[in-house]
């Protein structure tokens, strides 16, 4: 995973990017499902399958859906009786910053590295992350699913990633929380960490010479 040395040290790579769910943020769907038995007409566990096993996240994530009619899509399947705002408000509920990450990430930031994100997402989430996490303004360019009709772990989307950062190969740092994006990044020569908790990633970051602590 390294690449050459200078004076027993890897040379440091010249752009991290960074997944967001369970990487920067955390989220629990189950959170915005508790919520909704007074406004649906359906069981948890079809809302569950509704947004596993169904193609409506997946639509809505490859951005063959925008949020509007996600959330018709989505009421028209469990008689959802709520607006959109109160629809917005029950799924933005879903998150939490893991601020070691994050604060890292400002540090990488401070210390001069173009720092990037890459996620499959949707414009609803992203648009909350805006509104109410400050880091999100650290992460410049954005690779997002939605925006592209593709998702993680397609190679053309590593591609976009490239183009825009500029950079290929070992120049890259990418930390993923699933081993099929991590898997697909080492396949194009990308240093690539499976994140699992903190302080093994910010371990692993420092060992290729990235100022993580």
């Amino acid at each position: 995973m390294q690449e050459k040395q200078t004076n027993g040290q890897p040379t440091p790579p010249e752009v991290v990017v960074f997944d967001l769910g369970k990487v920067l943020v955390d989220f629990d769907y189950g959170r915005a499902v508790r919520r909704l038995p007074p406004l649906i007409r359906v069981s948890l566990g079809e809302v569950r399958r509704l947004l596993t096993e169904s193609p409506l996240l997946t639509d809505y994530e490859t951005g063959r859906l925008d949020t509007r009619q996600f959330y018709e899509q989505f009421s028209q399947a469990t008689g959802f009786a709520g607006d959109q705002a109160e629809f917005e408000s029950i799924f933005n509920d879903i998150f939490s910053e893991i601020t070691p990450m994050t604060a890292a990430l400002g540090r990488l930031r401070e210390a001069g590295w173009t720092c990037a994100a890459f996620s499959n997402t949707n414009p609803m989430a992203i648009e909350h992350l805006d509104r109410h996490y400050p880091f999100m303004g650290h992460l410049q360019p954005r690779i997002l699913s939605y925006e592209h009709g593709r998702m993680k772990p397609d190679p053309a989307l590593y591609e976009v990633v490239e183009r825009l950062t500029g950079r290929s190969g070992a120049a890259l740092f990418y930390v993923d929380d699933r081993e099929e994006n991590v898997a697909a990044a080492r396949d194009r020569g990308w240093r690539a960490v499976l994140h699992r908790d903190p302080a093994e990633t910010l371990r692993l970051m420092a060992a290729e010479g990235l100022p993580a602590n």
